[in-house]
């Protein structure tokens, strides 16, 4: 990963804010910046030079892991937030410094101001009207989406095992049991999220986390679930059938795959986000399901599960080559049945390079 890159890009960033210090708190960002992977740390940036600050548990992993030229690294002995501002405070030039107020409490903020000289309390920190590094990540490198097709294809082959398992009163915490520890076993550093396997009725949750509840001798079983690999999330949701589908089931699983066929045909780089919402959402409304539909289309993936840009009725981000967004439609119907089907798309300049190429054709078990 060439971290130095990515801070030279956040430097000019900066300077287009009139900012001559950022305090990055976010570990994502952090992350992103500078390849540290502990539990605390925070990035102290200037025009010139860059410190990260964590804790004494972490001094042997810090010096194996950010490795960036021209990053030092901290021990600090109170909070390594807190140690940040400080350096930045201290730097020569630095008359103010720039933090992103949605990943900062107010208690933090307090602390921080209680840590600066009594001259800086007032104005020293500044609070950034959008953020800087998330902007950054929107877009991924090829080492980046080199990292997420591995981590993407690792979850179809889970897809693949977990078919072999699925049997009527199988228990949905067996099913999602043996995804998570097949992924282990196959080298995932954990879930990016609680996997959902929401059978029968339950189908019908939208994030129907896995229950005691056996699995139906007929019905649907929804699948979302993704892991986490060099750091990077992958996401898939797959909805297969227990036994042979009624014709009523069957039209709205085809209902649903035509609404995402058409959601991952629509995304290309300089379409908004909006368009690929309403290109799968207008396959729904056609088909009379649109209520039944009852949230976003996708979203954007990477070192978090959920990311810009959201894939929304009516938002303008437009897409960009490099974005690695979902396109997951689904209906939804209360105690009967739910469908959905998601993929993880990478935007390229053309369209869409889909990173979960799992069947989706109706699977009857």
């Amino acid at each position: 990963m060439d971290h130095l890159r990515r801070i030279g890009a956040l430097r000019r960033k900066l300077t287009r804010t009139g900012l001559p210090g950022l305090l990055v708190t976010h570990l994502p960002d952090v992350r992103y910046l500078c390849g540290f992977t502990g539990s605390n740390a925070a990035l102290a940036i200037t025009r010139r030079s860059a410190r990260m600050f964590t804790d004494g548990r972490y001094t042997t992993q810090a010096a194996e892991e950010v490795q960036t030229p021209r990053v030092d690294v901290e021990i600090a002995t109170g909070p390594a937030a807190t140690a940040a501002v400080q350096w930045l405070a201290a730097q020569p030039g630095v008359g103010s410094a720039g933090f992103d107020p949605n990943r900062t409490s107010v208690a933090e903020f307090v602390r921080f101001k209680e840590g600066l000289p009594a001259r800086f309390r007032k104005a020293f920190l500044s609070a950034l009207p959008a953020p800087l590094v998330e902007t950054l990540r929107l877009v991924k490198d090829e080492d980046e989406l080199a990292i997420m097709r591995e981590a993407a294809l690792m979850g179809c082959k889970l897809f693949d095992h977990i078919l072999q398992i699925i049997r009527p009163g199988l228990k949905e915490v067996e099913v999602a049991a043996e995804l998570e520890y097949k992924a282990r076993l196959m080298g995932a550093e954990g879930m990016s999220f609680d996997t959902i396997v929401a059978s029968g009725p339950r189908s019908a949750m939208p994030h129907g986390n896995a229950t005691n509840q056996p699995l139906p001798r007929k019905g649907f079983v929804t699948l979302d679930f993704g892991i986490i690999h060099k750091g990077y999330c992958s996401d898939m949701t797959r909805t297969v059938h227990l036994g042979p589908p009624t014709a009523r089931e069957s039209n709205a699983y085809h209902a649903v795959l035509e609404a995402q066929e058409a959601g991952v045909a629509a995304v290309s780089s300089g379409v908004s986000s909006g368009d690929v919402d309403e290109a799968a959402r207008s396959v729904l409304r056609r088909e009379g399901l649109a209520e039944a539909f009852s949230h976003s289309t996708g979203h954007g993936v990477g070192l978090e599960i959920h990311e810009s840009p959201r894939i929304g009725a009516k938002q303008k981000t437009r897409l960009q080559a490099g974005m690695v967004v979902t396109i997951e439609p689904g209906i939804y119907l209360p105690g009967d049945f739910g469908v959905r089907i998601e993929d993880m798309v990478a935007v390229t300049r053309t369209g869409g390079e889909i990173l979960t190429p799992a069947p989706k054709a109706l699977i009857e078990l």
